[in-house]
């Protein structure tokens, strides 16, 4: 390896520093998003007509959907400006609007005072949340990705979700002390305005923070060689979409890997403690009680999960995944909707979240390995946003609305289908950590010159493709 090689690779002391940093941006944007999710039960009723309390809750999860629609879009805008700006400035717009919109809700009137008016800055605010958080799936999952000490890049990515998770708990801590303090009548009316604010003045302190934090390497690499082709050649490389397209099987890959992984998160952590609330029959506090243990253990299995990626193979852990959820999630969701236990309940949800934590912990590294530099952030986010638009986002209103209906069991077999289609997804896609496109960007740090590789992608190891299953084992 030559001295440039040498450079970009990440040191050691600088490694979990950058980590930090990126996840309590990451942390500050899930809060936010999060906290729309576990409020909602409060404040369904400030923003629509007084009615059923499901059909309230149902008009809020749609709202919620509505958020995950510009996702793609975030995906796209934020990804592109994460390749060619850096990784830096794209996390730092990306918790910048998440703030906006936070305090946006926060300082909303209720129905009753503007009307119409109300449930239309919700939306918008949503929307201008779900532009952030499209974007800041990919710019994150690159950057802790590309940071991380090779050979380690399972464990340290991991920590993506860690902060998600913590983001989560945090709302949920809010909203557990909130109950304690308020009455249910002052929470309904004006205290879920609190985890709001508090949120979007924590996402302008993060904002700074993120400016604080070393840029990737392999950006600052792959910014040498672009500008140094750009000379020689007088043109400019090709776009990214244009570019990205050129990885049709990576693409393929990312979308149906995510499925499953992107549907059982949100029902185990996100609609599970609606689930509880209205289905179990299980008391607010103690749904929000429950939740918050579940997802302060299922925290911890992410840096364990994501080591074991790296020593046994990211496949092998996505298959514990797809083939547990596949077989659990009916039995579990059937006897929990009979279940007021809250022993019972907390035993049946950290079941699941165990087999969820076999996707979240390889998420990020197992798309970052499948793309090049040049089109990284991009491969990785827009994709995901994609399938987090079309699955994550509908699965409260799917569930409510079939409940709704009196064919909730329904919901749960879909879940399962969506599951099984990441396992067959994980047996189909060859290894990632094998010829890993992170390892050989630190390697390949030269401009193009004659008889050098070019940069159209020849160069890059084909990344972990959909072949025959068994073809691809993990390595050992």
């Amino acid at each position: 390896m030559n001295t440039q090689s040498t450079q970009a690779a990440p040191v050691k002391s600088r490694v979990v520093s950058n980590v930090v940093k990126g996840c309590l941006g990451n942390l500050i944007e899930w809060y936010d998003w999060f906290v729309y999710a576990s409020f909602s039960i409060y404040f369904a009723a400030e923003f629509f007509p007084s009615g059923n309390p499901t059909a309230q809750l149902l008009s809020t999860a749609a709202v919620f959907a509505v958020g995950f629609l510009m996702r793609p879009l975030g995906g796209w805008l934020l990804g592109m400006y994460a390749d060619r700006h850096g990784r830096r400035n794209a996390l730092a717009a990306s918790v910048l609007l998440m703030s906006a919109g936070s305090l946006t809700i926060g300082l909303t009137p209720s129905f009753d005072t503007i009307g119409i008016w109300a449930p239309i800055l919700l939306v918008f605010a949503r929307l201008i949340q779900g532009l952030s958080v499209g974007g800041e799936f990919g710019s994150s999952a690159t950057y802790l990705s590309e940071v991380a000490t090779p050979g380690r890049r399972g464990f340290f990515s991991s920590f993506q979700y860690v902060s998600i998770i913590i983001g989560q708990l945090s709302a949920l801590l809010v909203m557990i002390l909130l109950q304690r303090i308020l009455t249910p009548e002052q929470m309904g009316e004006w205290g879920w305005r609190i985890p709001f604010i508090i949120g979007a003045v924590a996402g302008l302190l993060v904002m700074v923070l993120r400016r604080s934090m070393d840029e990737s390497e392999h950006y600052k690499l792959e910014k040498a060689r672009s500008e140094a082709e750009t000379a020689s050649t007088g043109k400019k490389p090709v776009g990214s979409l244009r570019a990205l397209l050129q990885y049709p099987k990576q693409l393929i890959a990312v979308f149906c890997l995510a499925i499953g992984g992107t549907v059982s998160f949100y029902v185990y952590t996100t609609y599970m403690q609606k689930y509880m609330v209205n289905t179990s029959g299980i008391a607010k506090e103690d749904a929000s009680v429950i939740s918050f243990v579940a997802l302060f253990l299922f925290m911890f299995l992410q840096p364990i999960a994501g080591g074991l990626s790296d020593r046994y193979g990211r496949r092998k852990v996505m298959l514990f995944f797809s083939i547990g959820g596949t077989i659990v999630t009916v039995p579990v969701l059937t006897i929990l909707a009979d279940t007021t236990n809250v022993f019972a309940a907390f035993g049946l949800m950290m079941l699941c979240l165990i087999f969820v934590s076999g996707y979240t912990a390889c998420a990020s590294i197992v798309k970052a390995e499948m793309f090049p530099t040049r089109v990284r952030a991009l491969g990785v986010g827009l994709p995901h946003a994609l399938v987090a638009a079309s699955f994550g986002g509908t699965v409260e209103p799917i569930g409510l609305a079939l409940k709704q209906a009196g064919m909730e069991s329904t919901f749960f077999w879909y879940v399962t289908g969506c599951i099984a289609l990441t396992l067959v997804a994980s047996f189909m896609v060859k290894e990632p950590s094998k010829n890993s496109s992170l390892e050989a960007d630190l390697v390949q740090t030269t401009p193009h010159t004659e008889g050098a590789p070019s940069r159209s992608g020849a160069h890059s190891p084909e990344a972990p493709e959909l072949s025959p299953a068994g073809s691809g084992s993990a390595r050992n």
